[in-house]
């Protein structure tokens, strides 16, 4: 059988159908872990190559042609088939098997990933975890790890990024800290509390609070008497105590706050958050169980971005 299509066409023939049902350049490439850019280019390529154009581009959206209808709907068949073939070589025939090893920051070790492991290797028991917490940046290579999970994630040409979720930042406090200081109103308020820190170990700069005040975006460096670094429970813990006032991921409180033990403050200036992304390796080669567990990941996504 002549070849017809390279893996560079292959590759642009999937981003196409990425791009189709995502609606959006952009998502499409958050799904696939490449640039917009890249989207760009592999879909141009292709409409060169067939003569017409499979999407209509405006600067807030795309839509797909007549052309382009007809020609997903094929390619997405062809595809199914292809990954149906796949699965029915390797799904059937091998699990995955061997050493995983993930990097994960603490807090989301503890409140995310950990209290899913077991249930990962209820479906893959071959799968053996080796699970580093901490929030240094681990180098794949020298240290041989899989996967890694980072918040603000800073863009690396040698990794895939793949974006798990948004995480809500709330402001939080013990009801007792807030009868004793008084219940903060406005951002010019935490003047008069002891705001608890947090210092980034990777560079010993404290991190901001973020906030949205008249529909923009406001970072403040607050003030107070106790600063943690390296383990973000730290503050959170503080708080707990009423040490003061504490801006941290609300999934980390959520039970706190159903329970009324801490008490959310500043409501009408929230709705800011920071990104957690999955990195891995770039390459052609995926092993099985690392594929498994991204697969495995994805499908909570959709439930932590609620």
């Amino acid at each position: 059988m002549k070849r017809h299509f390279d893996d560079i066409q292959l590759g642009s023939i999937e981003l196409f159908c990425l791009a189709a049902e995502e609606g959006s350049f952009t998502s499409a490439a958050l799904s696939a872990g490449v640039t917009p850019a890249a989207v760009s280019r592999s879909i141009s390529r292709l409409e060169e190559r067939l003569g017409t154009r499979l999407f209509v581009r405006t600067t807030r959206s795309i839509r797909l042609t007549d052309s382009g209808r007809s020609y997903y709907e094929q390619c997405r068949q062809a595809l199914t088939q292809l990954v149906e073939a796949e699965r029915e070589v390797m799904g059937k025939q091998l699990e995955p098997t061997g050493e995983l090893r993930i990097s994960i920051p603490t807090t989301y070790g503890h409140y995310r990933i950990l209290p899913l492991l077991a249930r990962f290797r209820e479906r893959h028991p071959g799968v053996k975890v080796d699970i580093h917490l901490g929030n240094r940046n681990i180098d794949f290579v020298a240290e041989g790890y899989d996967l890694a999970i980072r918040v603000r994630a800073q863009p690396d040409s040698t990794l895939i990024a793949r974006h798990l979720e948004d995480a809500r930042l709330v402001v939080i406090a013990t009801p007792d800290y807030l009868a004793r200081v008084g219940t903060p109103v406005t951002l010019d308020d935490l003047a008069d509390h002891d705001c608890i820190q947090f210092e980034l170990p990777s560079s010993g700069r404290r991190i901001s609070w973020l906030f949205t005040e008249n529909g923009k975006e406001r970072e403040i460096f607050a003030n107070g008497n106790y600063c943690c670094s390296d383990d973000v429970l730290g503050g959170v813990t503080l708080a707990k105590y009423g040490a003061g006032l504490f801006q941290t991921y609300r999934f980390i409180v959520e039970r706190e706050l159903e329970e009324g033990t801490l008490v959310e403050v500043l409501q009408e200036f929230g709705g800011r958050s920071r990104p957690y992304t999955l990195l891995y390796p770039h390459g052609r080669h995926v092993p099985l169980r690392l594929r498994a567990f991204i697969d495995f990941l994805m499908e909570y996504k959709h439930q932590w971005n609620v």
